[in-house]
């Protein structure tokens, strides 16, 4: 047994502190905790009515968990002793060290635990509910359960928020990380992983620590059934900027972190209602297997707004011809046959009749949502709802399918009925936005097997935040678009003919050897349009000006025949390593903002289905009988450039702009490319 099982299911626990330790043996008492709690203070005889102990020498033997509710400095010499005495693991609840620019203070209480476990500091611990056990200093809102979910948090509210909901999910665990200083999210998640009770992880995260570990993660819990949601923040500049005080977060790029939880096989959602929902799907299905839903409803207004909801976010295909036969003979002629479908009222009250209806439009489908907003019990009856009920759930048991009872306002259903059909394996959602997203969520494709981003060169501890600061600090050198071309060559990327002088005069002398039109650049700016150093469509450079601040010119032959431009981009940062951009280039490129950002690796497939996800695809294949770019060269120039970053270690970013793409062929027009100095 781990240390840190020891820690998160503790057969002994010691606390420590005044206030917050007497609320943690308060909170113990709460839920049930009856194996031994040693209360230890250096003044007081009892603290919520348990006897005390003066110091931690006086422990008949080593706790397995102990809540540190004491200042830094007795932190420190608390951690110390009870690693020496083979404790199982302490939650550091004090605050004041990398948050607040004291990572020596941190530094030192990792060196102080030891091989003990150490959950935070700046940290509010863990509640137990399959085992009874909790270190928290607080008030909580969920029960006990025998299989649930585990939550882990990097906000020690957000973590008292989830505890509180009312949704009917069952919550195995909720654990806070702090500044995570030495147990990280994945050591975390993999033991609680480990534990057979846990159904699903959900993840509330302000950064990724160690982006291939959790890559790892993922795919053992997919092997196994489980299914894991993330709900990041940070994703806007001002959410960024929130988390800049905790020292475990590294934000980072939104457009790279969202790559990686995709290719990760990890959920996204970016609400907490949507990360319960997602979850109590993951509790009773695991990873949904689904990508064509139906929906269906009792009214013309709930169905239109299903569907203007689920645009874009879920696929509702029209029922087949061989469904609208057989929805015809339970429905009759008069009812208008679609997805979502509009069964009205007709069958209202009718169990047999009503799961007839709801099996033949399920059948077809991988899973469906029915919309059923039960009347509020306080003030009205709500037995006449109990037949749709009973449809959905006899439909989705006969048919083996996932069905989920919808209601369109979270308030119109009842934890305890919740709670009463989860048992029965029917998941209850609550909101049709939310719904609509936690299914989508649930469905999220699993990542690639095997697949880990490329380590960053910058990140060798995986300490995100360090290796930020590091690579903040490296000079910058930017090559010229000469130098930046022959390096792409060299990996064999096409380029266009090109010559290179100081001055103008010689330039318009070697430019005789090539083909007009014609390009001239200056050489030595990072944006040489908007310093005016590009001349195009020139049949002869005889007689052109000097370009001012120019450190010598490269004059090239243009691409006349081009289909469409795109945009390539590799940038070396951490957490990631490697983040690839594909997109709409050109001059317009930030203005279209017409991108998808991936983490490499990344193979063939995963770059022709990026190019088919952005809104110039219908251009690149053919746009109203226009000719087709050739997509493959676009590939295998994406891939050239890929092991091109690969093989120079020193390159931190390189970007194509514009790719130019031919009906055969793709050539890269410009290039910038910046390398750390030596």
């Amino acid at each position: 047994m781990s240390n840190l099982a020891r820690l998160l299911r503790p057969r002994s626990i010691a606390v420590l502190g005044g206030r917050w330790a007497e609320n943690v043996i308060e909170q113990l008492d709460k839920i049930g905790y009856s194996d031994p709690i040693y209360p230890v203070h250096p003044t007081r005889t009892t603290i919520a009515g348990h006897a005390c102990l003066p110091s931690l020498d006086a422990l008949p033997a080593a706790p397995d968990a102990t809540f540190l509710g004491v200042n830094r400095e007795a932190t420190l010499d608390c951690v110390q002793t009870l690693s020496a005495m083979d404790a199982g693991g302490a939650v550091c609840f004090s605050s004041g060290w990398a948050e607040r620019a004291e990572q020596a203070m941190q530094d030192r209480l990792v060196t102080a635990a030891g091989n003990m476990a150490v959950l935070g500091p700046n940290c509010y611990g863990f509640i137990n509910y399959l085992d009874g056990a909790l270190l928290w200093p607080d008030q909580h809102g969920s029960r006990r359960v025998e299989r649930g979910v585990a939550i882990v948090c990097q906000s020690s509210n957000i973590a008292i928020n989830l505890s509180m909901q009312a949704r009917g999910l069952p919550i195995a665990y909720i654990v806070c990380l702090g500044n995570a200083a030495q147990i990280k999210l994945a050591d975390l998640l993999k033991e609680l992983l480990q534990d057979s009770r846990v159904s699903a992880l959900g993840l509330y995260v302000e950064g990724i620590d160690d982006p291939e570990a959790l890559a790892a993660l993922a795919q053992n819990a997919r092997s196994r059934s489980k299914g894991v949601v993330a709900l990041r923040s940070g994703r806007s500049s001002a959410g960024a900027a929130a988390t800049a005080t905790h020292t475990a977060a590294l934000s980072g790029d939104d457009a790279a972190s969202r790559a990686f939880l995709s290719q990760a096989g990890i959920a996204e959602v970016t609400t907490l209602d949507a990360l319960v929902e997602t979850l109590k799907i993951l509790h009773v299905h695991g990873p949904l297997n689904a990508q064509r839903f139906c929906a269906v409803t009792c009214s013309g207004g709930e169905a239109a707004l299903f569907a203007d909801l689920a645009e874009g976010i879920l696929d509702l295909p029209a029922p087949t011809s061989t469904q609208c036969e057989r929805l015809s003979i339970e429905l009759g002629e008069d009812i208008a046959l679609a997805n979502p479908l509009d069964y009205q009222t007709y069958l209202w009250g009718d169990t047999s009749a009503t799961t007839r209806v709801f099996e033949s439009m399920l059948q077809d489908y991988d899973a469906g949502l029915f919309v059923i907003d039960v009347p509020r019990a306080d003030r009205c009856d709500p037995t006449s709802f109990q037949p749709a009920l009973d449809a959905v759930e006899a439909a989705s048991g006969r048919l083996r399918l996932p069905a989920f009872p919808v209601a369109s306002l979270p308030e119109n259903f009842g934890e305890e009925r919740i709670s009463d059909l989860i048992e029965r394996g029917i998941v209850p959602l609550l909101g049709l936005e939310c719904a609509i997203r936690a299914v989508a969520a649930a469905s999220t494709p699993p990542g690639l097997p095997g697949w880990r981003p490329v380590a960053s060169q910058a990140d060798t501890s995986h300490n995100a935040g360090t290796a930020l600061s590091r690579l903040e600090e490296v000079k910058l050198h930017l090559l010229d678009e000469a130098q930046a071309k022959s390096l792409l060559s060299h990996h064999g990327i096409s380029v266009p003919r090109f010559v290179v002088e100081p001055t103008v005069d010689a330039l318009a002398r070697s430019a005789e050897t090539l083909t007009a039109p014609l390009a001239m650049k200056g050489l030595g700016f990072l944006h040489k349009k908007e310093a005016g150093a590009v001349r195009l469509n020139m049949s002869t450079l005889e007689g052109q000006a000097p370009m001012k601040g120019a450190k010598g010119y490269l004059a090239e032959e243009m691409v006349t025949d081009s289909v469409a431009e795109l945009l390539l981009g590799l940038r070396r940062a951490p957490p990631y390593g490697l983040t690839l951009v594909l997109g709409s280039g050109g001059t317009e490129a930030e203005l279209l903002a017409d991108t998808i950002t991936l983490i490499a690796p990344v193979g063939a497939a995963d770059i022709h289905a990026a190019l088919r996800r952005l809104r110039l695809w219908p251009l690149l294949d053919g746009y109203r009988g226009r000719a087709r770019a050739d997509v493959d060269a676009a590939v295998q120039t994406v891939l050239k450039l890929q092991q091109l970053a690969l093989a120079h270690e020193d390159l931190t970013d390189i970007e194509i702009n514009p790719l130019i793409l031919r009906s055969q062929g793709a050539v890269a027009v410009d290039a910038v490319i910046r390398r750390r100095s030596r």
